[in-house]
């Protein structure tokens, strides 16, 4: 587990928690590493609501399907970021969404229980812990209202270009790399995957945007 600390250290959840308390914290949340290959789940829609995940190494999509199949890419988590937090808070039964290792992955499962219960030892770390969860909790709300933005636009365009401006802010250049294939950002935007790499193939013979793979530039519109 020690291997995986400097990992551990940069997620929101641990933040402001020394590594010697981190061992600690670890040993009282009963935390469990799993590996899972490319393609593979790390749980699926429908399971228990029971674990807080960290992710280790590789990445992990989260996602949701509809009744038709139809998948819906809710984000993709990079190493030392969380997921799942957010049922635990709920107290939900079942998992509403599903997360699939996007590459091979190494995942710390953490139970949720023993996340939002102080132990008997009255470990010191504890409230940190649920404050922590609360702050994340609360920034990936803020990330959820920027997909109704691009959600809420009427054209796949339009969806297209708010998200790409809004990357743009973010990263505080005009050019930025996504953590989106292009399937995935269709299923982000909620769009067709052909419909979408035909509006980038206007945007970018309009002028106005430039990208190879998942990188992007947004140009000036006076170029």
């Amino acid at each position: 587990m020690e291997e995986y600390f400097d990992i551990l250290r940069q997620c929101p959840l641990f933040a402001g928690i020394s590594q010697e308390e981190l061992k600690s914290m670890l040993s009282c949340l009963d935390g469990k590493i799993i590996k899972t290959s490319k393609g593979s789940p790390v749980f699926l829609e429908g399971e228990p609501a029971a674990f807080v995940g960290v992710v280790l190494s590789g990445k992990v999509q989260i996602l949701r399907t509809d009744f038709y199949g139809n998948r819906s890419v809710l984000t993709v988590v990079s190493p030392g970021g969380l997921f799942a937090e957010a049922f635990a808070c709920a107290g939900v039964e079942t998992l509403p969404v599903s997360a699939m290792a996007l590459e091979s992955a190494g995942v710390l499962l953490l139970d949720c229980k023993r996340v939002l219960t102080s132990c008997p030892n009255a470990c010191p770390f504890h409230k940190k812990l649920v404050q922590n969860l609360l702050r994340g909790i609360a920034q990936k709300n803020l990330i959820l209202t920027q997909k109704i933005r691009c959600m809420s636009r009427k054209t796949t365009q339009e969806k297209l270009m708010e998200f790409l401006l809004e990357q743009a802010k973010q990263h505080g250049s005009a050019e930025f790399v996504i953590p989106y294939d292009r399937q995935a950002l269709a299923d982000y935007l909620g769009v067709e995957r052909s419909a979408m790499s035909a509006e980038i193939s206007k945007l970018k013979k309009a002028g106005r945007i430039d990208c190879s793979g998942s990188r992007f530039r947004v140009l000036m519109p006076d170029r």
